[in-house]
């Protein structure tokens, strides 16, 4: 029995909808915390097991009869703990083989984003746990390329800290079908997989890209990373979203995510979408 955590999420969702084309329903099943955001798999008779991290009698009950679990961490600021616990629960479970999706960065200890250490730091505890694992470091979504546009993108162009450093933006539904296929194969015991698009793409390669597809100009500006911060928090924006969007883009800016490879495109058994591909997907064209 494969357990998906997460399912209920976007990556966690294209997981699921890999699994239900290839699998039947009693070979799976999902952990969830909303019973109604999870209703539209029980209605196609996916089993829903429901709790939280932080709810261990729903760990506990969750992962009975589970051979092999896919863990997406939340964005709780206590999520290294909640893996801790979830690692913990699958040892006594009788859990074989973990799967985990953290996140790929080249170097976590000059990364201006705070936390982003709890996945390395979760990759270390489930090595120490004695589980089989795999790990898949996703690189960053090419799916939030509109967030970071904003909504008056071709007025204004992409505006943002991120300098002319690059990132192998790959499709959020490609990284959750990787994933799915890691669940039902073997072979993938005990490896790590850097999961990210085949080539390398500027915010300025984006914007051009755009501009073809849509037949508008768009620009990209790369702005100083205080005046931006200062910009956001002046036009009401969140704290939270103002440390998100500035310190990924700073992270772009220093090559934190440039880490090409190949794994994606192994994992999926053919090339992943490219930047053309895959913005016509995202905005819609």
């Amino acid at each position: 029995m494969i357990l998906v955590t997460g399912a209920t999420g976007q990556l966690g969702g294209a997981v699921v909808g890999k699994l239900l084309k290839h699998l039947p329903t009693n070979e799976f099943a999902i952990f969830a915390r909303d019973e109604e955001k999870a209703r539209h798999f029980a209605d196609k008779s996916v089993e829903v097991r429901i709790g939280d991290f932080d709810d261990q009698a729903s760990l506990d009950k969750a992962m009975e009869g589970v051979s092999k679990i896919l863990l997406i961490p939340t964005i709780a600021p206590h999520r290294l703990e909640q893996n801790k616990r979830v690692v913990d629960t699958a040892v006594r479970s009788g859990v074989r083989h973990i799967v985990f999706a953290g996140i790929s960065h080249r170097n976590i200890e000059t990364s201006v984003v705070e936390g982003l250490d709890a996945h390395f730091k979760t990759e270390d505890y489930i090595r120490e746990s004695g589980l089989t694992y795999t790990f898949l470091r996703n690189n960053l979504y090419m799916d939030t390329l509109p967030f970071y546009a904003g909504e008056k993108v071709f007025e204004t162009g992409f505006y943002l800290p991120a300098g002319s450093g690059k990132v192998p933006f790959a499709l959020r539904r490609e990284m959750g079908e990787a994933a799915a296929n890691v669940l039902m194969q073997n072979g993938h015991e005990n490896k790590i997989y850097e999961i990210a698009g085949s080539e390398m793409y500027s915010y300025k390669d984006v914007a051009n890209v755009l501009s073809k597809v849509s037949g508008r100009k768009v620009t990209y500006t790369a702005a100083e990373t205080e005046v931006f911060t200062q910009q956001m928090k002046a036009a009401g924006v969140d704290d939270f979203i103002v440390f998100v969007v500035a310190g990924f883009n700073v992270d772009i800016k220093n090559g934190q995510f440039e880490i090409v490879t190949h794994d994606l495109e192994k994992l999926l058994g053919r090339k992943p979408a490219d930047l053309e591909e895959g913005i016509k997907e995202v905005f819609g064209f």
